[in-house]
C-alpha cells in the first residue's frame, strides 16, 4: 500500500515538473533559476525515495540518469569530477568482451557438433540468419544516416584526452610507395591479415574483437573434430564459462546506475542539455528502423512463403510481450518454442532453430548495434566514409553472433566495436541511460525474427503443418 502511494506521489511530482519545464521552455511563464533548481531537486528526492522502495535496477538506472542531468545542469564543476566513475564502469564492461565471445562462440560451435546429422537444416538456418541480420544492419545504417541523430553534439568542450586520436598505421609507408590504383587492394589484404591473431592473450588485452572471434571459431571447429570423450570436458568448461560471464555481467550492471549517472552528469556538464535531444532522436530512429525492418524484410518473407500472418501474430504475441516486458529474449524462450510447435513447426526444427537463432539471429540487436555505432561517431564529430561504415557493419555482422540474449549484453559488443575503430566510449555510457527503452523494442524484434525463422526453415524443409494454425482456432472454438 505504501509502495503504491509513493508511486502515485512520484507520478504527480514528475508530471507537475514536466508541466513547469514545458511552460518555461516555450516561454509561457518566466520562472527564476532558483525556483527551477528547487523543483529539480524536489523531483530528485522523490525519485530516490521511489527507487529505494522499488529496489529495481531499471528504476535505479533511470533515477540516476535524471540525477546526473540535474548535477550537470546545476553543478557542472562537480559533474566533471564524476567522470572517473563512468570510465570505471566502461572499463569493467570491457573486461567481459574477450571471455564472453570466446565462451559463447566455442560452445555454440563445439556444443552442437551433431550438426552433421542435421546438415541441411543447419546451412539453411545459417543462410537465413545471415541474410536477415545483414538486412537489419544495413537498415540501421540507413536510418541513422538519414536522421543524423548524433550530429550537433558540441565536442569543442570535451577535454583533450577524451577526443579520439587517430592511430598510426603500420602500412602508411607501404601505401606511399604503391600506385593509387592498388591502394584499395592493399587495404583489403591488410585488413584480412589483421583478422588473424599472433597471440590470443594480446588480442584480448588490446580488445581486438575480430581476432578473438577468428580464434574462437577456429578453436570451436577444432574442438568439434575431437572425440566425444576428450571434447566433453572443454565443451562443459566453455558452457560454464559463458554462464559465469552472464552472471558476471549481471554483477557489473549493479554498478550501472552509478556509471550512467556519472556519465550523464559529465556529458550534460560539458556538452549542455542539448545532448538529450540527440539521445531521444536516437530512440526515435531505432523505433523507426525496427518498424522498417518488420515491414520491409520480415513481412515480405512471411507473405512470400504464404504464412498466415494474422495467425502468426496471434501465436507469437505472448512470447513477444514477455520479451518486451523483461527485455530478455531468454525469458521468452520456453513460450516461443511451445507457440511455434502449436503453430505447426515440428519439434526437431523448433528445438534447433530457436536456440541457435538466439546466438546467430538477433535481428533487433544487430540493427541497434549498427545504428548506435554510427551515432557515437556522429556525436564525436567523426566523419565516416561509406567504406568505413561498411567495415563497421562487417565487424558487427560477425561479433553480434556471439552476443548473449540477456538484458544490456549488446552494450559489450558496442563498446568493443567503438574501441576497435577508435571511437570515444563516453557517449555509450550516456546511451545506457535510455537503453531500457531501446532494449524493449529490439528484444521483441529478436523474438519475432527467431519465431519466423522456425517457420521459414520448416517450409523450406517441407515439414510445416499447414493445417495447424487453423486447427488451433478450431480447438479454441470447441
Amino acid at each position: 500500500m505504501l509502495k503504491t502511494k509513493i508511486g502515485l506521489i512520484t507520478l504527480i511530482t514528475v508530471t507537475l515538473a514536466c508541466i513547469i519545464a514545458v511552460l518555461y521552455e516555450f516561454k509561457v511563464v518566466g520562472f527564476s533559476h532558483e525556483f527551477l533548481m528547487a523543483v529539480r531537486w524536489i523531483v530528485a528526492t522523490v525519485l530516490v525515495v521511489n527507487a529505494l522502495y522499488k529496489k529495481n535496477l531499471t528504476t535505479w538506472i533511470l533515477t540516476c540518469m535524471i540525477l546526473g542531468i540535474f548535477v550537470g545542469l546545476d553543478f557542472p564543476n562537480l559533474a566533471i569530477s564524476l567522470q572517473p566513475l563512468s570510465k570505471g564502469f566502461i572499463k569493467l564492461v570491457k573486461t567481459i568482451v574477450g571471455p564472453i565471445l570466446f565462451a559463447t562462440l566455442v560452445y555454440g560451435i563445439a556444443g552442437h557438433s551433431d550438426l552433421k546429422q542435421v546438415g541441411r537444416m543447419a546451412w539453411k538456418s545459417m543462410l537465413y540468419f545471415f541474410c536477415a541480420t545483414t538486412c537489419a544492419i544495413f537498415i540501421g545504417l540507413g536510418a541513422i544516416n538519414l536522421t543524423k541523430a548524433g550530429v550537433g553534439v558540441d565536442v569543442a568542450h570535451m577535454p583533450h584526452e577524451e577526443l579520439p586520436v587517430p592511430k598510426e598505421s603500420m602500412d602508411e609507408h607501404v601505401l606511399k610507395s604503391l600506385p593509387d590504383n592498388v591502394h584499395p587492394v592493399y587495404k583489403f589484404t591488410a585488413f584480412v591479415r589483421d583478422l588473424f591473431p599472433e597471440n590470443i592473450v594480446k588480442s584480448v588485452a588490446d580488445n581486438q574483437v575480430l581476432q578473438i572471434v577468428v580464434f574462437s571459431v577456429l578453436f570451436g571447429i577444432g574442438l568439434a573434430m575431437v572425440d566425444e570423450k576428450k571434447r566433453k570436458p572443454l565443451v562443459d568448461f566453455t558452457e560454464s564459462m559463458s554462464e559465469t560471464m552472464f552472471k558476471f555481467t549481471n554483477i557489473i550492471m549493479y554498478f550501472a546506475p552509478v556509471g550512467v549517472g556519472a556519465a550523464m552528469a559529465y556529458t550534460v556538464g560539458h556538452l549542455g542539455v542539448d545532448i538529450l535531444k540527440n539521445l531521444f532522436m536516437l530512440l526515435a530512429t531505432l523505433y523507426f528502423a525496427l518498424f522498417c525492418f518488420l515491414t520491409l524484410v520480415l513481412l515480405p518473407v512471411a507473405l512470400y512463403l504464404k504464412i498466415p500472418v494474422k495467425r502468426f501474430i496471434n501465436a507469437i504475441k505472448e512470447p513477444v510481450s514477455i520479451a518486451f516486458a523483461t527485455t530478455s529474449s531468454d525469458a521468452a524462450l520456453p513460450k516461443a518454442m511451445s507457440a511455434m510447435e502449436k503453430f505447426g513447426v515440428p519439434r526437431k526444427i523448433v528445438s534447433f532453430v530457436i536456440p541457435t537463432g538466439y546466438s546467430f539471429n538477433l535481428d533487433g540487436t544487430s540493427l541497434y548495434l549498427s545504428l548506435a555505432a554510427i551515432f557515437v561517431a556522429q556525436a564525436a564529430g567523426i566523419h565516416l566514409t561509406f567504406g568505413q561504415q561498411l567495415m563497421i557493419a562487417f565487424t558487427l555482422m560477425i561479433t553480434s553472433k556471439g552476443v548473449a540474449a540477456v538484458p544490456r549484453a549488446s552494450l559489450i559488443i558496442l563498446i568493443a566495436t567503438a574501441d576497435q575503430f577508435g571511437l570515444p566510449t563516453f557517449v555509450i555510457a550516456a546511451i545506457l541511460g535510455i537503453d531500457e527503452l531501446m532494449d524493449m523494442a529490439r528484444t521483441s524484434v529478436n523474438v519475432v525474427g527467431n519465431c519466423l525463422a522456425t517457420v521459414v526453415v520448416a517450409k523450406w524443409e517441407g515439414e510445416f503443418d499447414e493445417e495447424a494454425p487453423y486447427r488451433e482456432d478450431t480447438e479454441e472454438l470447441v
